[in-house]
């Protein structure tokens, strides 16, 4: 044993997460266990990918389309993937990491693209509220902030604030080494994102940085 493995968290799964029985029935070709596992996985994708592509309207269309992307890739690699404890995750926000990669390279060649209006409700045409203006506009910001951070610290911002990760969790997502490691990155993240708040106020404004 090596001592990063020594070392390495225990992950139990959440319920909301697939255990090893599913994902190996998966990978055996089971249908049901198939379609039981793209649902599990589907909102932690789609969360992933909206914490890293914003959450603005345009943010969250690119997000769908990125997760739906991100879940066909997984759907075509499970008769090739070779399972181990707590390696599925990583390897999926692995693909989840690359897919946003593409999406922001794709967005910075062509930030005119069509975005479809979001759909109206039944009392009519979408009238968004103060609140969720304010929201979309703190998306932004946060957004514009994290390009001044490594994949990686996005990767543990995202997790652990976004989807609420403990640091044990967020190690086993993110195949790091500790618990500790995943702290370390946190902290150096935020320190990064306080400097650039110092440098620039603007940013600030109705943003907390815990």
């Amino acid at each position: 044993m090596t001592v990063s493995e020594a070392v390495r968290p225990i992950h139990s799964p959440r319920p909301e997460e697939p255990d090893g029985e599913l994902i190996r029935a998966a990978i055996d070709g089971d249908r049901r266990a198939v379609g039981s596992l793209l649902a599990l996985l589907r909102p932690i994708v789609f969360r992933y990918c909206a914490g890293r592509l914003g959450g603005t309207t345009r943010g969250i269309s690119s997000a769908d389309d990125c997760a739906q992307e991100v879940l066909m890739a997984v759907l075509l690699a499970l008769p090739r993937y070779n399972y181990r404890d707590d390696s599925f995750l990583p390897y999926v926000f692995g693909i989840a990491s690359h897919k946003v990669a593409d999406v922001r390279r794709n967005l910075a060649r062509d930030p005119s693209a069509p975005v479809p209006d979001p759909e109206p409700d039944q009392d009519g045409p979408w009238n968004p509220t103060f609140e969720e203006v304010e929201k979309a506009d703190r998306s932004r910001r946060m957004s514009r902030l994290f390009k001044f951070l490594s994949a990686k610290q996005r990767d543990v911002l995202v997790l652990r604030v976004i989807l609420g990760f403990s640091a044990e969790e967020t190690a086993v997502a993110l195949g790091m080494a500790s618990a500790g490691a995943v702290r370390v990155t946190q902290h150096r993240a935020l320190n990064e994102l306080r400097r650039v708040l110092r440098e620039d106020p603007g940013f600030a404004d109705g943003l907390a940085l815990f």
